[in-house]
C-alpha cells in the first residue's frame, strides 16, 4: 500500500489555482499566436525599410509592457 500524502485544502486550493492560471495562460498565448499574421521575411523587411522608430517620438508610443507582467491584473 502507497503512504497518502497529507495535503492542507488551502495549500491544494492554491496548487489548483496556479496550475489552473498557467494553463490560461497558454491557452491565451496560442489564441494570440492565432491571431498574428503570418509575415514572411521578405515582407519584414519592407516594413523594416518603411518604418523606423527614430521618425517618431518618444511621447507617440505607450508603454505597454508592465501589462503582460502584472499578475494582480489577472
Amino acid at each position: 500500500m502507497e503512504p497518502s500524502i497529507a495535503l492542507d485544502p488551502q495549500a491544494l486550493r492554491a496548487l489548483i489555482k496556479e496550475s489552473v492560471r498557467e494553463v490560461m495562460r497558454e491557452e491565451w498565448f496560442k489564441f494570440f499566436e492565432m491571431l498574428t499574421p503570418y509575415v514572411d521575411d521578405q515582407e519584414q523587411a519592407e516594413i523594416a525599410a518603411s518604418f523606423s522608430p527614430g521618425d517618431y517620438q518618444a511621447e507617440d508610443f505607450a508603454d505597454v509592457t508592465d501589462w503582460f507582467d502584472d499578475e494582480s491584473q489577472a
